[in-house]
């Protein structure tokens, strides 16, 4: 007689895990990003990647709504239309900016939002964030810094790379608002197609007046556009939704942040953007800071039975 499948229920650790999916399929995508827009311009790239993402995800979604038994209000609809906001105002900015820095700069410069994320989750659980995960950050924001200084004589911060500074702040607010809005969350196939139609359906009207777009530039950058799309936006962001009902925010966006290790390798070995020692150094201090979050519980948990014991030893 065959013993019953004992069900998948997903923990911290393997929602972690999950979440360095995520930074792997995110970083190997500036790559695509970088290809793709400069074939067929940035507004097109993003429009034709999300709207192929949304065409991808919607079975699923139709799928998930008929099988699940929650129902979505007008608060959580709203939230989840806050969320598509910002990955468009965010995959905009982006995309842009890899007109003129590399994907190399790009994913440290992305993976800068990790410091605000703490902040941004603090301003909504009114919860300060422990000490440790502020120390991981730094340690993290570090070496994402050496990272990019992959020349000699250092990094000079472009019109793109001021770009990706802006869109920090909408990356630690999305990223955010997946972890407060746990009602369109209980939905991931739902909230990844709207988020990605929204995207798609905004950036396809500037993509039209802004720039002509030939469809032989589209077939030629179809391998970059359907990686972008179907594996980084439908795959990656509806893992990230999943995982971050297990994971609070600032730790997920520490995880997330080895992005920038692997944007790093992708642009090493396909554009042959440069990985000097430096910029190794660097990628091993952002594995240090993610290391550290991980380990945060059994450190503090350590820390308080030391404590306990200093102020109750054994009789």
């Amino acid at each position: 007689m065959s013993m019953p499948s004992r069900p998948f229920v997903l923990n911290r650790p393997r929602a972690d895990a999950l979440l360095l999916l995520v930074s792997i399929l995110w970083g190997t995508t500036f790559v695509a990003q970088k290809l793709g827009g400069a074939t067929v311009g940035p507004l097109a790239f993003v429009a034709v990647r999300f709207l192929g993402a949304t065409l991808f995800l919607l079975p699923f979604a139709l799928w998930e709504a008929r099988r699940s038994s929650i129902a979505l209000t007008r608060a959580d609809l709203a939230g989840g239309a806050a969320i598509g906001v910002c990955l468009c105002s965010g995959s905009l900015l982006q995309q842009s900016a890899l007109v003129s820095t590399s994907a190399t700069n790009a994913g440290f410069l992305t993976a800068v939002y990790t410091v605000l994320v703490p902040f941004v989750a603090w301003g909504f659980t009114r919860r300060p964030p422990q000490a440790l995960v502020l120390l991981a950050c730094a340690v993290a924001l570090y070496g994402a810094w050496l990272l990019a200084g992959t020349t000699a004589s250092g990094m000079d911060l472009s019109q793109g790379d001021m770009l990706l500074l802006i869109s920090d702040v909408i990356w630690a607010l999305h990223i955010t608002l997946t972890s407060q809005c746990r009602g369109i969350a209980a939905r991931p196939m739902m909230l990844s197609t709207m988020q990605c139609g929204i995207t798609g359906l905004v950036a396809l009207p500037f993509a039209l007046l802004g720039q002509p777009v030939s469809m032989h530039d589209v077939v030629n950058s179809l391998p970059a556009i359907l990686y972008a799309g179907i594996v980084s936006s439908g795959i990656a962001f509806t893992l990230q939704i999943v995982a971050q009902r297990h994971t609070p925010p600032a730790e997920a966006a520490l995880i997330m942040s080895l992005e920038s290790v692997f944007s790093a390798i992708a642009g090493a070995i396909f554009l042959g953007e440069g990985l000097s020692a430096r910029a190794a150094i660097g990628a091993l201090l952002i594995m240090l800071g993610v290391v550290l979050v991980e380990t945060s519980p059994l450190i503090i948990a350590t820390a308080a039975g030391l404590r306990r014991r200093a102020i109750s030893p054994n009789r």
